[in-house]
């Protein structure tokens, strides 16, 4: 299986999950938050959604060949080390809550019309879809940047690799919530 073919396996796997699991949930249950600290189970799908989102510019100028990079892209550690800081942050394995950047905060309000889980699966397919289109650059370890900051560089295959990471990570935070 090749990596682009794995890749869309972990992103169709965590999307069965949060429909099987949260699909026939209550919009209260969905949005009900235990304490003022903790996000609901919407909101962590909404903040997937939108980190995610926050990628899609980024694949499109590479995929287009106009992706600035700064020039520490160029010094060959510095891609694959902060590459592999950002996955020990968000791996399932690390319980220290980590706090995000504004940019990826949650904006949901609950509400009988907010479909979230409906919402979370078209932008899966709209990711999967971005990852289909960007195979060749996987397959040479292009690099590209943080969408929260232009010095924070990483390879392609990485970024995706944190992506389903991330992914899990809160899914597992969100089935939390139902305990």
């Amino acid at each position: 299986m090749t990596q682009t073919k794995s890749y869309i396996k972990a992103l169709q796997e965590i999307t069965e999950e949060v429909k099987s699991t949260f699909g026939e949930l209550s919009q209260k249950i969905l949005f009900q938050k235990p304490n003022a600290k903790t996000w609901s189970i919407a909101e962590n799908l909404e903040h997937l959604i939108t980190l995610n989102s926050s990628y899609f510019p980024i694949f499109d100028k590479l995929k287009k060949g106009e992706l600035p990079l700064a020039f520490i892209s160029k010094i060959a550690f510095f891609p694959k080390m902060l590459g592999d800081m950002i996955m020990k942050s968000v791996a399932v394995s690390n319980i220290k809550k980590v706090k995000t950047f504004p940019l990826w905060e949650p904006g949901v309000s609950s509400g009988d019309q907010y479909d979230i889980i409906r919402k979370f699966e078209k932008h899966q397919q709209a990711l999967i879809a971005k990852i289909k289109e960007l195979d060749s650059h996987i397959q040479i370890g292009s690099i590209i940047h943080s969408p929260a900051n232009r010095l924070i560089v990483y390879r392609l295959d990485q970024a995706i690799a944190i992506i389903i990471e991330h992914e899990r990570r809160h899914l597992l935070q969100a089935k939390n919530l139902l305990d």
